[in-house]
C-alpha cells in the first residue's frame, strides 16, 4: 500500500455519503473511490448471503481502483461481510467497518450507562452490536429497536418535514428506548436525520447524546493512516462516485454535500452475476 493510492468507500445508497463527507473533512488530500449499490438498497432487508454477495463483488471493484483502504460505510454490510470481505482482499488494502470504531468509542465514553441503537432489520436482528459491547464487560445496559422505514425515507428525500416527523415519532417513542442516556445511529443513512433525531429529544425534554458513526469512523480512519505512514501529504487527484444503478435523490444528494463538480458515473458491476 501507498499513501497516494485512494480510499475505496461502499454502501446501498447514499447513505455511506455521510461516512465520506466526514472522512473528506477530516483528511482532505486523500482520493476518495465511492460506490452506492443503488440497483441493490435497501441491504438492511437482504439476506446475509446476498449482502456477502454484493460486498465481495464491490471490494473487487475497489481493489480494480487500487484504495488502500476498503471502508464499508454500511452497518447491514459490516455486520454480514466484514470478515469475508477482510479475507477477500487480505494484503492488499487494509478493510474498515463502521462497527467496530463505534464500539471502541463506545467502551471509551459510555461505561455504566443505557444505550440505545435504531438501525436496519440486518444490523439488529444480526446482535452484532449487542454482543461486542457485552463483551465489554462495562455494564452497559443496551436496546435495539429496527426502523425499517427510515432508509426508504431518507432516499426518497423525504426528511426534515412531517412524513418524518411522524415517523422518528412513532419508532422513538418505543418502550425499548426508555430512559436511554445516549443513542447509537446504527445506519449510515440517518445521520442525514440527526438534527430531526435531536429535535425530537428537544422537544420531549429528554436529554440524550447522539452516537454518529461516520466522524467517529473518519477520526479512527485518520489515526490509522497517520500510524502507518499511509496519509496522502499532497492533494489528490479527483474524487470519483460510482452507482449501479442511477437514482435523481443519489445525485440531488451527492451534489448538496460535495458541490456541483462531482462527476457521477453509473457502472455496470453487476451483469456478471445476472
Amino acid at each position: 500500500m501507498k499513501s497516494n493510492q485512494p480510499i475505496g468507500i461502499f454502501d446501498s445508497g447514499i447513505g455511506g455519503l455521510t461516512v465520506t463527507r466526514a472522512v473528506k473533512n477530516r483528511l482532505p488530500n486523500e482520493s476518495i473511490i465511492y460506490f452506492g449499490d443503488t440497483a441493490h438498497l435497501p441491504y438492511g432487508d437482504k439476506s446475509t448471503a446476498a449482502i456477502q454477495a454484493y460486498s465481495v463483488r464491490i471490494a473487487e471493484m475497489l481493489l480494480q481502483h487500487e484504495c488502500k483502504v476498503i471502508l464499508i460505510a454500511c452497518n447491514s454490510a459490516s455486520s454480514a461481510a466484514y470478515e469475508l470481505v477482510t479475507e477477500y482482499v487480505g494484503k492488499k488494502a487494509r478493510v474498515f467497518d463502521v462497527i467496530n470504531p463505534t464500539v471502541d468509542f463506545i467502551r471509551e465514553n459510555h461505561a455504566n450507562s443505557k444505550i440505545g441503537l435504531i438501525g436496519t432489520k440486518q444490523t439488529v436482528s444480526s446482535k452484532v452490536y449487542e454482543d461486542k459491547i457485552t463483551d465489554l464487560g462495562q455494564n452497559i445496559e443496551f436496546s435495539s429497536l429496527a426502523t425499517p422505514l427510515l432508509v426508504p425515507m431518507i432516499e426518497e428525500g423525504m426528511y426534515d418535514d412531517e412524513i418524518c416527523q411522524n415517523i422518528l415519532k412513532r419508532y422513538l417513542n418505543d418502550t425499548r428506548l426508555e430512559d436511554i442516556k445516549s443513542l447509537i445511529l446504527g445506519c449510515t443513512h440517518y445521520p442525514i436525520i440527526k438534527d430531526e433525531i435531536g429535535k425530537f429529544y428537544e422537544h420531549e425534554r429528554y436529554e440524550v447524546e447522539i452516537i454518529d458513526s461516520a466522524e467517529i469512523v473518519a477520526a479512527a480512519l485518520k489515526s490509522f493512516l497517520a500510524f502507518h505512514q499511509l496519509s496522502n501529504k499532497n492533494h489528490s487527484s479527483e474524487d470519483k462516485f460510482f452507482v449501479s444503478d442511477f437514482t435523481k435523490s443519489f445525485e440531488t444528494t451527492t451534489k448538496t454535500f460535495f458541490g456541483e463538480e462531482v462527476n457521477l458515473q453509473q457502472i455496470p458491476i453487476w451483469d456478471e452475476l445476472s
